[in-house]
């Protein structure tokens, strides 16, 4: 299976468990030619905008490690593109999940809302 299609396995196992908690998943893979947001979702009057990073092996490291300043900007950048796009201007979060690969399936290993 290829990089992306994992990853986007991934993003859907993200999205099913958010959903399952009650959130409204708004957009998967959202993009246009200046930025991407993996997924969008809603719950109550709050946007959440949610950059998934998978890791097949920890020998990689954590799928958070990833997360550069410069992801961290690119992903503010496109949450505030995305509320401008579609009008949006209650309350957002920036998010971030990492999943992994475990013998019995993919895993969340840790969730968590970035404080800019």
């Amino acid at each position: 299976m290829s990089t992306t299609a994992t990853g986007r396995q991934a993003e859907a196992y993200v999205s099913e468990l958010l959903s399952k908690d009650g959130y409204k998943i708004l957009a998967s893979n959202w993009r246009n030619r200046f930025c991407e947001i993996d997924i969008v979702a809603q719950k109550g009057r709050v946007v959440y905008f949610y950059e998934v990073k998978f890791r097949s092996q920890l020998a990689q490291g954590q799928g958070l490690d990833y997360l550069t300043d410069t992801k961290l900007r690119q992903l503010k950048f496109a949450a505030e593109f995305w509320c401008s796009e579609n009008g949006w201007s209650g309350d957002y979060r920036i998010c971030a999940a990492a999943v992994s690969l475990r013998s019995d399936g993919l895993t969340i290993e840790d969730m968590l809302e970035i404080d800019f």
